[in-house]
């Protein structure tokens, strides 16, 4: 079976951003692949769950949105929030960071780690010690700026992969233009800009319901308003983290012996799991796994993932953080499990390899 993605005409990758920002703005040793040109500021605002595919599909629902260009982009594997803003704000792929799922086993503390509901018994900086692109252009001279909810600022997923420079708390439309104009009034700045509502809403009433299209056209307002207020010499950048798709097909993972003989630990989330397996029993279940699903689902061993260079260079250290068997689904299929039930219980779902859930925006506005 293929490992490889889905095809795209670009090879602009979400960790490719932010190093792209750095280079436009002179810090050396980085390049600006985007095309910025030279700007004195950058403003990124990344909206969660917004696939370049179904903003194509409601353009009509976004006008702003659709006046833009820019080059074509895709998020990570598995393509889901913790990852893909890992990658984001390291510039590193999976391999590297080492934030592999929506939940994933780490060795080193002997426990699961669920990034957007972060333990306090696993410091962020010892998960993820690297630095991150925004530590990198604050020590550069550049003011860093982030610009989104309160709840946020000391959350784990943000000291992990999302650390340096300074945090402006901001809960509308409003206030994120006012944590932009504040950055930009420094020399040369960088200011990153998050909006999470769509991506609920898309998971609890499913992409092109009418929440959500109501919800996609508040981003649309919220990008007008920051194009509107952008000073001179700026580049706006709206990206995403993943796109979204509804899923009509359930498949209990863990309902029957079937599916959990020789398993140890299940994490990770309905479109794309991580299997950790008692000892010697992983391929046993993979093939079990794999007979099960059919074509519902590509079935991998660790092994034939780390050499697939989907996630990248897998740094030795992070390797055992990896499932010994991911399992991605197919189609509209959600793998649920009781280890997250109400997630399993979610008509939107994201984080395997469909082009709906890989290919994201990467717009840009010029002042």
């Amino acid at each position: 079976m293929s490992l490889q993605l889905p095809s795209a005409p670009s090879a602009l990758s979400i960790a490719d951003i932010l190093p792209s920002v750095a280079g436009a703005l002179g810090v050396k040793g980085y390049s600006d692949l985007i095309g910025l040109d030279q700007p004195q500021h950058v403003v990124c605002a990344l909206i969660d769950g917004l696939g370049s595919l179904q903003l194509s599909e409601y353009s009509q629902h976004a006008p702003v949105l659709a006046s833009l260009t820019g080059p074509q982009a895709a998020t990570v594997i598995p393509s889901t929030t913790p990852v893909a803003l890992g990658s984001f704000g390291t510039g590193a792929m999976p391999g590297t960071h080492g934030l592999v799922g929506a939940s994933f086993w780490v060795p080193e503390f002997e426990g699961v780690l669920v990034p957007l509901h972060w333990s306090s018994q696993m410091p962020a900086v010892a998960v993820q010690p690297e630095p991150t692109m925004f530590e990198r252009m604050y020590a550069a001279g550049i003011a860093v700026h982030t610009v989104a909810p309160e709840a946020y600022r000391t959350s784990g997923l943000t000291r992990a992969v999302l650390r340096g420079g300074e945090y402006c708390p901001a809960e509308d439309v409003n206030q994120r233009v006012a944590g932009m104009l504040t950055s930009s009034q420094h020399e040369t700045s960088f200011t990153y800009v998050y909006w999470a509502e769509l991506d609920r809403v898309g998971h609890e009433f499913g992409v092109g319901s009418t929440q959500w299209l109501a919800a996609l056209r508040r981003v649309d307002d919220l990008i007008d308003a920051l194009r509107n207020a952008l000073p001179a010499h700026a580049r706006l950048i709206i990206t995403s983290d993943h796109g979204m798709v509804n899923c009509d097909t359930q498949i209990a993972i863990d309902s029957t012996s079937e599916f959990t003989a020789g398993v140890r630990i299940l994490a990770g989330e309905p479109r794309a799991r991580h299997v950790y397996c008692e000892e010697g029993q992983a391929s046993s279940v993979a093939l079990r796994w794999s007979q099960l699903l059919g074509e519902h689902a590509r079935v991998i061993e660790r092994e034939a993932l780390v050499a697939s260079g989907l996630l990248g260079e897998v740094v030795d250290d992070l390797v055992d953080r990896i499932g010994d068997v991911v399992v991605l689904a197919s189609a509209n299929v959600a793998l649920t499990s009781l280890i997250d039930k109400r997630v399993s219980s979610l008509t939107g779902q994201h984080g395997s390899i469909s082009q709906d859930e890989w290919q994201i925006p990467c717009l840009v506005v010029r002042t």
